[in-house]
């Protein structure tokens, strides 16, 4: 009896604070979007198999999949910075690897080329969708 009276007041509240009324979906469309830094913004967008297999890779081996990901820059994969050379996408892919090796005997590096290659698969399926790149 005591929470149906919350409730009513919690109600009363909110439609006292809204004066359009009661109803509070009037149809507004939030957007949200993830900002990137130069590290993630540096992974290419490849074609589906590719990143599954740069996944396997990188459970198993941390930083051998984003190693080879570097390489797939060079072939011509697209990333989320347009504005820089294909050189530097691909040094920054190199240093993710190179941090993946040597933060892996304390399990950080290990759980980040994991989340790294589950990125690379998710942007793949992106590239496969026909979804756009800035999400």
């Amino acid at each position: 009896m005591e929470s149906s009276h919350k409730d009513a007041e919690t109600a009363a509240a909110v439609a006292a604070a809204d004066p359009r009324g009661a109803s509070s979906s009037s149809g507004v469309v939030v957007q949200v979007r993830e900002k990137k830094g130069p590290l993630r913004a540096a992974i290419p967008y490849m074609p589906f198999p590719v990143a599954v297999i740069c996944l396997f890779l990188n459970t198993f081996v941390p930083g051998l999949g984003t190693f080879v990901s570097a390489f797939t820059v060079l072939c011509g994969a697209r990333t989320d910075l347009p504005d820089r050379h294909v050189c530097c996408v691909f040094w920054l892919n190199i240093a993710a690897a190179l941090i993946q090796i040597l933060t892996a005997i304390v399990m950080v590096g290990w759980i980040m080329s994991i989340f790294w290659g589950m990125d690379m698969v998710i942007l793949a399926s992106y590239k496969e969708q026909g979804i756009p790149q800035q999400l």
